[in-house]
C-alpha cells in the first residue's frame, strides 16, 4: 500500500511539474539555527501567510538531518548551496587554522577583496574563494548564459556570501555602522539604491526602543521561565522582557539589534528594496534570491532554544515571513515563485540548565584541555615543548614543524594526542588525520559523519567529538548555548518547498539538507552543483521515464 501511494504521489508531482510554468523567482531562505521541531512546536500559534503558507501550500520534510558532524553556520550554508559536505565544498567550520599563513582563516575571508567603503583591519575582505564547489545559483547562471541572476542577503557575511555563490552578488550587515555592505569581489562601487538605502539609516528605527513580547505572557509555553540565571544576554539587554536597546546610534546599538527579531525585520527590508531596485524575478529569466535570517541564531545562543526569548522570536519571525511573502506575491506572484526554506543546523539547550535538570552536561574550556593535551604529550615523548598550536572546532592543530624538528613521527604524535583527548571528561571520540587519510576508521554512523567533516588541507591533526550536551567552542564563555556536534539536536532541521507544481503535504521519511541543492536544480532542469552528493526529492520534482523535469 505504501509503495502504491508513493508511486501515485510521484506520478502526480511529475504531471503537475510538467504543466507548471518555469518560476520567475527561486526564493531560498535559511533560518539560522532553526531546529526541525521548532515550526512544529509553534504551528498552532502561527498566523496566516508565513510558516502556515509553507505548511499548507507546500511540502514539509519533518525528518531532515545533516550527514556531517561539524554543524556550524558556514558548513551548513555551504551544504545547502552545493549539496556536498566538507570534502566537496571545502568549508570545515566558521573558521579554521590556515597552515600556510600560520593564522586563523574565516570561511569567507579574502584579503584581496576588501569591503567597500569600510575602513577595517586586515582580513576583513570577503568573497566565496574558499568555497570549492559550485552552487545551485552558479549552475543557473551558467545554464542561462548569464540571463539569470543570483543575490544573497544576510546579517552574517558567511550567510550572504556562501548562498550567493561564485556568480552572485551578496550583501551583509556591518554591526559597527548598521549598514549593509559588500566587497570589491562583487562591485567596484555601491549601486545607487544601496547607497540611498544606507543613507536613510533604516537600522536607526529602533533607537531607544525595546524588544517586547508580541502576545500576552500567559499565552507562552515559557512565560513563567523568563528569568533564567543560565542565560547570557548580549551586553546590557538583560535576562527578562522587555529587552532595551541603546538610545544612541553606535556599535553597541547596532550590535544589539542582531539579538532581537528586529534584526530579521531589517534584513527583509533590505531584501525588499533589492527586489524592487534590481527587478528580481520581474524579468523574462528566472532569478534567485537567497536570504539567511540570523536573529534565531543570535537569540538561541544568548538565551537557549527553550526560552521565552526564542519562543517569542519564532512568532515574530512568522509574522515577518508573512509580510515578506505578501510583498513577493505583489512584485512577482507566489504562483511564479519557488520558495525553499531550511536551516544550517540545530541547537542544544544551555549545558548548565541541562545539569540543573539532573542530566550529564558540561562546558569545555579550550585553554584547559589544550594544556592537558600538551602535558600528556610532554610526558609521553619526554619533551619540554608544547606541540598543540590551537583549537578550531572540531580540530586540534599540531606544530608540525616542531614535531619534525624533535624527530618525532607525526602519526604517532597524532595518536597520542587523540588518546589524551578521549581520556578527558566530556569527549567521546577523537580521530587522527593520518587515520582519516588512510581509511583506518570504524564503520559507524558517527564516524561517517566525522569523515564528512574532514578536509585534508584545512582540517587539523585530530578531530574531536564531544559528549552529548557538552558545550565546545573556542570561546568557552561567549554564549549560553552552542551547536557543532553530530547529535540529533544539532543535525535536525526543517525543509520546506512551496511553489508551482509542488504537491502539498508532509513526510517523516528520512531526508537530508544535502538533497536540497539537487532538488532545486532538478526542478529548474539544470545540472546539479559540482560537489553535489545529494538526490532530488521526488515529492518536489517528480520522476518519469525521461527523468526529472
Amino acid at each position: 500500500m505504501r509503495n502504491i501511494f508513493l508511486s501515485a504521489l510521484v506520478a502526480f508531482a511529475f504531471a503537475a511539474l510538467a504543466s507548471a510554468e518555469t518560476p520567475r523567482l527561486v526564493l531560498f531562505i535559511a533560518v539560522d539555527q532553526l531546529r526541525g521541531d521548532m515550526p512544529i512546536r509553534y504551528q498552532e500559534r502561527f498566523g496566516e501567510g508565513g510558516f502556515r503558507y509553507l505548511m499548507e501550500q507546500g511540502f514539509h520534510y519533518r525528518n531532515a538531518h545533516y550527514r556531517h558532524s561539524n554543524t556550524f553556520t558556514a558548513v551548513g550554508h555551504a551544504t545547502l548551496a552545493t549539496g556536498g559536505n566538507t570534502p566537496q565544498h571545502g568549508i570545515v567550520g566558521n573558521e579554521w587554522f590556515d597552515r600556510a599563513s600560520g593564522s586563523g582563516m574565516n570561511a569567507v575571508e579574502d584579503q584581496a577583496h576588501p569591503l567597500l567603503g569600510v575602513e577595517g583591519a586586515a582580513g576583513e575582505g570577503r568573497s566565496p574563494r574558499n568555497l570549492t564547489s559550485s552552487t545551485f545559483g552558479d549552475e543557473l547562471v551558467l545554464a542561462s548564459g548569464g540571463a539569470s541572476r543570483v543575490f544573497g542577503v544576510s546579517i552574517k557575511d558567511r550567510g550572504a556570501v556562501i548562498l550567493g555563490g561564485h556568480l552572485g552578488k551578496s550583501f551583509w550587515y556591518e554591526p559597527e555602522s548598521g549598514r549593509f555592505v559588500t566587497s570589491s569581489f562583487y562591485y567596484a562601487e555601491y549601486p545607487a539604491w544601496v547607497s540611498a538605502w544606507n543613507g536613510a539609516k533604516p537600522a536607526d528605527a529602533w533607537l531607544g526602543a525595546s524588544w517586547s513580547l508580541l502576545n500576552p505572557v500567559d499565552t507562552y509555553i515559557y512565560g513563567a521561565q523568563d528569568d533564567r540565571p543560565e542565560e547570557r544576554p548580549y551586553k546590557a539587554m538583560g535576562n527578562t522582557f522587555p529587552h532595551p536597546l541603546p538610545a544612541e546610534a553606535g556599535k553597541d546599538y547596532y550590535g544589539n539589534l542582531r539579538f532581537t527579531p528586529m534584526g530579521d525585520v531589517l534584513t527583509l527590508q533590505f531584501a525588499r528594496e533589492l527586489m524592487r531596485a534590481e527587478e528580481v524575478g520581474q524579468r523574462d529569466a528566472t532569478d534567485i534570491l537567497t536570504i539567511s535570517l540570523s536573529a534565531t541564531d543570535y537569540i538561541g545562543h544568548a538565551f537557549g532554544p527553550n526560552s521565552l526569548e526564542s519562543e517569542d522570536n519564532q512568532l515574530q519571525l512568522d509574522r515577518s515571513l508573512a509580510e515578506f511573502f505578501a510583498e513577493v506575491d505583489r512584485l512577482v506572484g507566489l504562483d511564479r515563485t519557488l520558495i525553499v526554506l531550511s536551516s544550517d543546523h540545530g541547537i542544544d539547550e544551555i549545558p548548565e540548565y541541562t545539569q540543573h535538570l539532573g542530566c550529564d552536561a558540561g562546558r569545555h574550556v579550550p585553554e584547559e584541555f589544550i594544556a592537558a593535551a600538551n602535558g600528556a604529550l610532554k610526558a609521553r615523548f619526554g619533551i619540554a615543548d608544547d606541540l598543540v598550536l590551537t583549537f578550531q572546532n572540531p580540530s586540534l592543530y599540531l606544530d608540525e614543524a616542531r614535531v619534525q624538528a624533535l624527530g618525532l613521527a607525526l602519526p604517532e604524535v597524532e595518536r597520542a594526542l587523540a588518546d589524551a583527548m578521549v581520556a578527558l571528561p566530556g569527549f567521546d571520540m577523537a580521530v587522527t588525520r593520518s587515520d582519516l587519510l588512510e581509511g583506518r576508521v570504524p564503520n559507524t554512523k558517527v564516524m561517517d559523519m566525522v569523515t564528512r567533516a574532514f578536509h585534508p588541507k584545512r582540517s587539523g591533526n585530530v578531530l574531536v567529538v564531544q559528549s552529548p550536551s557538552w558545550y565546545l567552542y573556542p570561546e568557552a564563555q561567549k554564549y549560553a548555548a552552542m551547536h557543532g556536534s553530530p547529535y540529533s539536536y544539532d543535525t535536525y532541521v526543517p525543509i520546506f518547498f512551496a511553489g508551482p507544481g509542488v504537491v502539498s503535504g508532509a513526510s517523516q521519511r528520512p531526508v537530508a539538507p544535502e538533497d536540497v541543492a539537487s532538488t532545486i536544480t532538478a526542478y529548474l532542469g539544470i545540472k546539479p552543483p559540482s560537489g553535489n552528493m545529494g538526490n532530488p526529492l521526488l515529492e518536489v520534482v517528480g520522476a518519469g521515464e525521461t527523468g526529472v523535469r
